[in-house]
């Protein structure tokens, strides 16, 4: 590989990272968010969660941390890829427990968006996409986007 195409591979990996962080913050974000309404914080997180609160404690926890570091080290199109997809299913399990405690007319549509949002992002991360694959990086988004809108419109955010 030559000087310039070296140059072109590591703008395009920073590139793909400053796009899996966006969602994945924004992913996170809306899963504090959710879990805010629920009554869930951090400090409900157990080593071995033994129900829906603890598990998503946890996933929060674990989530932050991903998040943090995706900053960090060289940039790693299917690593951060992963760290969106783990971010969207924590939202996902934070969006069940919201739903779960709320009867609003919003909130069945908030679930299924999110549940989209991580299928969408694992699709973006799994197999050969490995994070770098622009049609299903575009979907993921797109899905990220209005699970915001729905988590909204459901007044979880």
């Amino acid at each position: 590989m030559s000087g310039v195409e070296e140059a072109g591979a590591v703008a395009s990996a920073r590139a793909l990272r400053d796009m899996h962080g966006t969602r994945a913050r924004s992913a996170y974000e809306r899963a504090v968010a959710a879990c805010r309404y629920a009554g869930v914080d951090e400090s409900a997180a157990e080593l071995v969660p033994t129900g829906p609160v603890g598990r998503a404690a946890n996933a929060l926890r674990l989530s932050a941390r991903s998040v943090d570091a995706l900053g960090t080290g060289s940039p790693d199109p299917a690593a951060d890829a992963r760290c969106a997809r783990n971010a969207a299913a924590t939202a996902a399990l934070a969006a069940q427990l919201a739903g779960a405690r709320d009867d609003g007319a919003g909130s069945p549509e908030a679930l299924r968006a999110a549940l989209a949002a991580s299928r969408a992002a694992a699709a973006a991360a799994a197999g050969t996409a490995a994070g770098r694959d622009a049609r299903l990086n575009a979907a993921a988004d797109e899905a990220e986007a209005h699970a915001v809108a729905a988590a909204r419109e459901a007044g979880w955010v």
